[in-house]
């Protein structure tokens, strides 16, 4: 079992007692496909998207763990899933690589506004024929003096229609795979880029996602996070960091929906029994705890190796598929276990469902970590 110190533990009680009313009327704004404006001032106010960020630039200076332990709790007690993904998402998409590659410059001018939450952060990597083939994007990148030319179109952008600063993945060199694309920094004021609405979707609808159309959009050369050329890395690195981040909230929402389901069985009457005395029952909720417990270990096991400077590409992909998949079977258990209750938009675990489905497609889907997986095997 992980000790805590005293520090950490104070830091996510802190947290504890702000972060569940953020996810009030959770349940109308997910049927509104609502990105939670006036919330989110609250959720910059708490100081939590300074959370692992230096604080010369505004942050709190937290390692990855204590991040990870904070946002369990944001999963555990706030019931806006799109919400939850919103604050990953401005997190690791554009703060976690301005802070480990760009320039003091860049950090001077915008990782002070990622931290106090006054601009919203985004990465557009995927594109509308690429899916998950990062290494086959087209979207390019051409040198222009001192600045780029970008040119091409981005899909599934995360938190794209509100967002104010984009990190964009483009191609510099034609022909070198992976190692020729480069990652820059746009905002989203810069000529030629154009952000389309938000697309109406199955789960997470309180956080937005769209496309970016870039059509001659110049941005200066200081803009590049890391070296020309070096974008394959960056993304990397993030990977590393959306995955165990975002999922540690979906571990907290997992471990919620589990106390929910045991008081559920715990009083809930048919038959003559209380439905939790049922062993199907009582089945489905020892494996949503194993699920909890095992995606546990899998989260900050991995995160302690990645903080240690180890090789973790294969714990990643199991990390995320595990979680992920867990995650699905504990939703799906949860609709079967209220029953009726749970197919009724007013509770809430409906909604939960449709939100799982989506973890297991976002960050690189099941069938792509199987694949990176078997790969780092030697069966494929």
């Amino acid at each position: 079992m992980r000790e805590w110190t005293d520090d950490q533990r104070a830091l996510r009680e802190h947290y504890a007692g702000v972060v569940a009313a953020w996810g009030e009327d959770h349940i109308r704004r997910d049927q509104d496909g609502e990105f939670p404006q006036e919330i989110w001032k609250l959720v910059a106010e708490s100081g939590l998207l300074g959370l692992p960020f230096d604080p010369e630039w505004g942050g709190q200076g937290q390692d990855l763990l204590t991040v990870m332990h904070v946002l369990e709790e944001l999963g555990l007690s706030c019931r806006d899933g799109g919400l939850n993904f919103s604050i990953a998402t401005h997190l690791v998409s554009t703060g976690i690589p301005l802070q480990r590659f760009g320039s003091s410059q860049l950090k001077a001018r915008y990782l002070t506004r990622i931290c106090d939450g006054s601009a919203i952060g985004a990465h557009a990597i995927t594109e509308p024929r690429g899916g998950s083939d990062v290494a086959g994007m087209v979207t390019t990148a051409r040198q222009d003096g001192d600045a780029f030319v970008l040119s091409g179109q981005k899909s599934f952008v995360s938190c794209g229609p509100v967002a104010d600063l984009f990190v964009v993945y483009a191609r510099t060199q034609q022909g070198a795979g992976p190692f020729g694309i480069t990652a820059f920094l746009v905002e989203r004021a810069t000529p030629g880029l154009t952000v389309g609405p938000s697309a109406d979707k199955m789960g997470l609808r309180t956080s937005p996602f769209g496309e970016l159309l870039l059509d001659g959009c110049v941005v200066p050369r200081q803009n590049v996070l890391g070296q020309v050329g070096n974008g394959f890395f960056v993304l990397d690195y993030v990977m590393k960091w959306e995955i165990l981040c975002s999922f540690v909230i979906t571990l907290g929402a997992m471990r919620n929906r589990l106390a929910r389901c045991v008081e559920y069985a715990r009083t809930r009457t048919q038959f003559g029994r209380k439905i939790g005395g049922y062993q199907l029952v009582a089945d489905m909720i020892v494996d949503m705890k194993i699920g909890v417990e095992t995606s546990s270990r899998w989260l900050y096991d991995t995160a302690e190796r990645f903080l240690a400077g180890a090789s973790v590409m294969q714990e990643i992909a199991i990390t995320k598929l595990l979680v992920s998949e867990a995650n699905l079977r504990s939703a799906t258990n949860a609709v079967r276990i209220f029953g009726g209750r749970g197919y009724l938009t007013e509770y809430g675990v409906e909604k939960e469902l449709r939100d799982a489905v989506g973890g297991t497609i976002y960050s690189g889907t099941s069938e792509i970590q199987r694949d990176k997986i078997a790969r780092m095997l030697g069966v494929a």
